[in-house]
């Protein structure tokens, strides 16, 4: 069943789970956007370059 069903009933297990279901969503794509902004960012400063010496032999 999906809530665009007409036979969808909002009863207070669906809330539940539909709202844990959006705030694990939320949280996962709000961290994943702004690892991908942090990277773009970081690469366009020049942060990480292979010229850079990081003491690794």
């Amino acid at each position: 069943m999906f809530p665009f069903s007409f036979e969808w009933i909002w009863d207070m297990s669906h809330m539940v789970f539909h709202g844990g279901l959006w705030y694990a969503l939320s949280i996962i794509g709000l961290g994943m956007t702004f690892c991908v902004i942090k990277s773009v960012v970081d690469t366009m400063q020049g942060k990480g370059a292979h010229g850079e010496e990081h003491g690794h032999h």
